[in-house]
């Protein structure tokens, strides 16, 4: 994301507790992932910046986790199911959530092993999305300025990942 010919400072973070298990389908009409399937998902940040030059950071490393790592918490473990998508409804029964698909395929899950997900699809590369916009949101709200980018990686299995950037003029 940083214009390598201008220069420019960004941060990764990447660690063992920023993954997180979890199934999903998807609602592509006979695709082969449209069944109901898992992965182990590792997470990725990269945030785009200006140094402070009080502390000399982009952004302090812990910030990222802090605000990561509760977002990655709800999801993993979780049967995750896109509520932004009108082929999908979700509805509680007692303890159990219904998910009806096409009006067809209808899946039952205690309700505390499910993470309603606002996305039209449960994809890599909308999983990043969403977790990009948890983390700008969040620097936002930590006061963290001259983050001119974010850039969230979804790695689904090894080699396979969807990316999802946000350039940004600034996050005050």
């Amino acid at each position: 994301m940083t214009d390598a010919r201008r220069g420019g400072f960004s941060v990764s973070v990447s660690k063992d507790y920023l993954t997180f298990s979890a199934a999903h389908f998807l609602t592509i009409p006979g695709h082969k992932c449209e069944a109901l399937h898992g992965h182990n998902y590792v997470v990725t940040v990269v945030v785009d910046g200006l140094v402070d030059r009080s502390t000399g950071f982009v952004v302090d490393f812990a910030v990222v986790k802090k605000i990561l790592r509760p977002v990655i918490d709800a999801i993993d473990h979780r049967v995750l199911v896109p509520t932004g998508n009108p082929a999908v409804v979700l509805r509680t029964e007692g303890n159990a959530t219904v998910v009806e698909y096409r009006g067809a395929r209808r899946f039952q899950f205690p309700t505390a092993h499910v993470a309603a997900v606002p996305v039209s699809d449960t994809t890599a590369e909308l999983l990043a999305e969403y977790l990009a916009r948890a983390v700008v949101a969040g620097l936002g709200s930590e006061g963290c300025g001259g983050v001119t980018g974010v850039l969230v990686d979804v790695e689904e299995s090894p080699g396979q990942s969807g990316r999802f950037a946000l350039l940004l003029e600034e996050v005050r």
